[in-house]
Order: structure tokens, then C-alpha cells, then sequence
């Protein structure tokens, strides 16, 4: 990744304050791409966000007996929550106001968890009878659990791309 341009994208979104500058490098990748290795620790900081927040949804609608709409909703709802959440804490920690690092959140997960998300219940919701599954079900599980391995394994390659252009996880790795 061209590291003027990584700075640029950071000063863009009003988050230069107390940046300690890299020596050439940022995250394992040099100048113009990503490593797979990055690409792959942002999907997997991704993939737990999502994962906590979309079991957590599948799981409250469910045991209430909701229907698979608002099950969904709920999930996909807790995913984006708690995918934003890991970033937000992890910036404000780092010194960031609350505003940038809304800001740097919603770069750096937006396009991870959207697609992550999609094909996790995109899995799920063709997966028959995994919609109808209740929590002892190991169809429940399996189909679960089995769309977030398809979803780490497409969204990890989009990260790669993504962070190799300066955008997605890339606006993170200032504030680390």
C-alpha cells in the first residue's frame, strides 16, 4: 500500500492526532498489496465480531420463537453491532475521540461485515431446514457455524484487496 496514501486516507477522516509514523511498513504488507497474513487478521477480528453478534441473535430469536425474518434481522442487526464494537473500543483505546472513531469503525468493518454477513445467511437461509432447526439441532449448528467458514474464506480475499488500496482494516493500522 502506497503509505501516503494511507496517511492521507487517515487525515480524511480526521484521525492524524498522536500517530506514531511506521517504518515503511504497515500490518506485514509492503508498498502496493496486502499480505494474506493481514488480510487474514482482519477477517478473523471481523469474523468474531460478527460471529458473537450473530449467535447471539440466532439464538434470542429462537428460544423466543420468533420467525426467521425477525431472527435474521436480529442477527445480522447484533452482527454489525458487535463487528463495530471491536474496532471502536480498540481506537478509543489507542486515544481517538469518540466521533473518529465511529468514523475509522465504520471504514475499516463496513465492507467486511456486509459481506461476511451476506454469505453467512445466504448459507444459512439455502441450507435446508436450517431455517425451521431449533438450538439442539445440529443442523442449526452446523449450518451456522458452516456459513461463517464459507464467509471467512470469500470476505478474506475482499480484505486482502481492500487493504491493499488503503481502505477497509487499512484505516486501523494507524492507531496501532
Amino acid at each position: 500500500m502506497d503509505h501516503s496514501t494511507h496517511h492521507a486516507n487517515a487525515s480524511e477522516l480526521g484521525q492524524g492526532q498522536d500517530h506514531v509514523a511506521h517504518s515503511g511498513h504497515v500490518g506485514g504488507h509492503a508498498h502496493g498489496g496486502a499480505s494474506w497474513s493481514t488480510a487474514v487478521k482482519a477477517t478473523l477480528h471481523c469474523l468474531t465480531g460478527c460471529a458473537i453478534g450473530e449467535i447471539l441473535g440466532m439464538v434470542i430469536g429462537t428460544a423466543l420463537g420468533w420467525g426467521n425474518v425477525p431472527t435474521m434481522v436480529l442477527a445480522i442487526s447484533l452482527a454489525f453491532l458487535f463487528g463495530y464494537s471491536f474496532t471502536l473500543f480498540a481506537v478509543i483505546r489507542a486515544g481517538l475521540d469518540l466521533t473518529s472513531a465511529i468514523k475509522v469503525a465504520l471504514a475499516a468493518d463496513t465492507v467486511s461485515i456486509a459481506v461476511m454477513e451476506f454469505v453467512d445467511n445466504a448459507i444459512i437461509a439455502l441450507t435446508p431446514g436450517a431455517l425451521d432447526a431449533h438450538l439442539s439441532d445440529a443442523l442449526f449448528w452446523s449450518a451456522l457455524l458452516g456459513g461463517f467458514g464459507v464467509a471467512f474464506l470469500i470476505t478474506t480475499p475482499v480484505n486482502k484487496w481492500m487493504i491493499g488500496r488503503g481502505k477497509g482494516h487499512a484505516v486501523v493500522h494507524a492507531y496501532h
